[in-house]
């Protein structure tokens, strides 16, 4: 049985909702009924293979998302390599 160590405040996390969508983002609180999100993102195909753009185009990118615990199916701590690649285009620093 493989165990992980699940997810942390304060860390880019990759979440897979029961809509099917997936989102990267910086987990900000967890509590008993949702997880708070900062900048989420998705992933779009596009002519140069794919791209992170806000998951919620109309909405303030600086503003926490809340998203309840029962819409999301798995929350994993992003791969690093997405993970440098978020933090660059969420916050202007190249890891």
């Amino acid at each position: 049985m493989i165990i992980t160590k699940g997810v942390a405040v304060g860390e880019v996390v990759t979440m897979k909702l029961a809509s099917g969508e997936e989102l990267i983002a910086k987990l900000t609180e967890i509590n008993d009924k949702s997880y708070k999100l900062s900048r989420p993102l998705t992933l779009v195909a596009s002519s140069k293979g794919l791209v992170l753009q806000p998951w919620l185009l109309t909405v303030d990118p600086d503003r926490t998302i809340t998203i309840d615990k029962d819409k999301v199916v798995v929350i994993e701590p992003t791969i690093p390599e997405m993970s440098k690649q978020y933090i660059g285009g969420t916050s202007g620093i190249v890891v």
